[in-house]
């Protein structure tokens, strides 16, 4: 199959899947017990004032047409009208969207340059101290809950050395920036995200350490890899360039899915840290029945998953050219 039906073909597959993936989610909400208008309607509100409300939303619609709707929201980019803000939902998502992003983007990135350092060097070193050493570290990190690591964290840094801030993502009074580099770029927020985002970082740093270890223990046993020793390479020439390039592949599709995790696991983070991200919000939207802002919670999650796998298709592709177009 030539790769541009490849790429059509996995295209085809995204679109089909997002269609699964929105109709889901709105059956699901649907079905879900609880009266939406029960959350904020006013005590003593008539039963006519309760009925036209709850027209205003939309809710006395059929279901059909509440999906079909649904469905040009979801194509004109409206996610609709929240039932407890009464805002556009776009506007109570987008940054706390962004936020969420900058901070477990920021966990992982260091969660996988570190691990997958350190997993090279573990399997290259393998019966080593440093191996032995690095895997009790590992596992210790990666059996460790979030909410726990967050609160050591917090009772070194925060309470006992005071290096750094304990919550929220600026210093009360002061004024984030409406920019992208004056939001996410001022030494205060830097000194807020540091906790949260080393605590994502302890916390997903196993996967990547340890897979990476393991799959250089198996190409360290390819031919290849003692031709380049024989050729007078410098050490960490072969095991950079050439072991650990070629053990990084599983590496990706792996992270794909560790993306999807660390969006639905930043809801502990964000709460043992009060940071104002899409986590704690869609739990709030959730106890609230808050359909619209659960659903586009819900969705733009679901859809850094579904995207980044579809990325990791074409990555793989690209990284391995032993990778057939079936």
């Amino acid at each position: 199959m030539a790769l541009r039906e490849f790429v059509v073909r996995r295209v085809a597959q995204l679109v089909v899947t997002f269609w699964a993936f929105f109709t889901l989610l709105f059956v699901l909400f649907r079905l879900v017990p609880g009266d939406p208008t029960s959350m904020f309607l006013l005590d003593g509100m008539t039963a006519e004032q309760r009925e036209q409300r709850i027209a205003e939303l939309g809710l006395d619609q059929p279901l059909y047409v509440q999906y079909v709707n649904y469905v040009e929201q979801l194509l004109t980019g409206d996610f609709g009208q929240s039932f407890i803000y009464r805002e556009p939902v776009i506007d109570i998502i987008v940054v706390r969207f962004m936020n969420t992003i900058v901070l477990m983007g920021t966990a992982l990135f260091f969660a996988y340059l570190i691990g997958v350092t350190f997993g090279a060097l573990m399997g290259w070193w393998r019966g080593s101290r440093f191996e032995r050493g690095g895997i009790i570290v590992t596992l210790v990190a990666r059996s460790s809950p979030e909410f726990w690591v967050g609160i050591v964290l917090l009772s070194v840094f925060v309470f006992w050395l005071g290096w750094f801030p304990s919550s929220g993502m600026r210093t009360t009074g002061g004024v984030l920036g409406g920019g992208f580099l004056q939001r996410y770029g001022s030494v205060d927020f830097l000194r807020h995200l540091f906790l949260p985002a080393l605590t994502g970082a302890i916390v997903y740093l196993a996967t990547p350490t340890l897979l990476m270890r393991s799959t250089m223990l198996d190409v360290l046993k390819a031919d290849f890899v003692e031709i380049k020793k024989a050729e007078g390479l410098p050490e960490w020439t072969v095991l950079y360039k050439h072991a650990a390039r070629n053990s990084v592949l599983p590496l990706v599709t792996v992270m794909a899915i560790a993306t999807g995790a660390a969006m639905g696991g930043s809801v502990v983070i964000e709460t043992v840290f009060n940071w104002p991200g899409m986590g704690r919000e869609m739990v709030r939207a959730v106890n609230n029945n808050d359909y619209p802002v659960a659903m586009a919670a819900f969705f733009l999650m679901g859809s850094v998953v579904i995207l980044m796998n579809f990325v990791a298709d074409l990555a793989y592709v690209y990284l391995d050219p032993r990778v057939e177009y079936e």
